[in-house]
């Protein structure tokens, strides 16, 4: 029963406004960053890290994940629309992706 107590009070904390607030801003400043090629989410989290220095460290790693995220979507996106992977993990993206954006269904 403690495991189920301490997932509601994490949830409790985690879903709080101002928490959800930071995360769609690290979510739009990683993707945003991640939309440029060659910037992974690791350059990305380590160019946007001193903004969460001011922030509670609970909405700071919040923050942070949301950047992470971000980032790995927007590195998907060039590689589809302009077949210029970021990083390892959208070379596969690349090879589909961009040849269903010739055909009009990228998206």
């Amino acid at each position: 029963m403690e495991l189920i107590a301490n997932l509601g009070l994490g949830l409790g904390v985690a879903l709080t406004p101002i928490n959800l607030l930071y995360c769609l801003a690290g979510v739009f400043l990683g993707t945003l960053i991640g939309v440029l090629p060659g910037l992974g989410p690791t350059a990305t989290i380590s160019m946007l890290l001193p903004i969460t220095f001011v922030l509670p460290p609970v909405s700071a790693l919040i923050m942070l994940a949301g950047i992470y995220y971000g980032s790995q979507y927007g590195g998907s996106t060039t590689s589809i629309l302009v077949n210029l992977p970021g990083e390892a993990a959208s070379v596969v993206t690349a090879l589909d992706g961009y040849q269903m954006a010739l055909q009009g269904r990228a998206g």
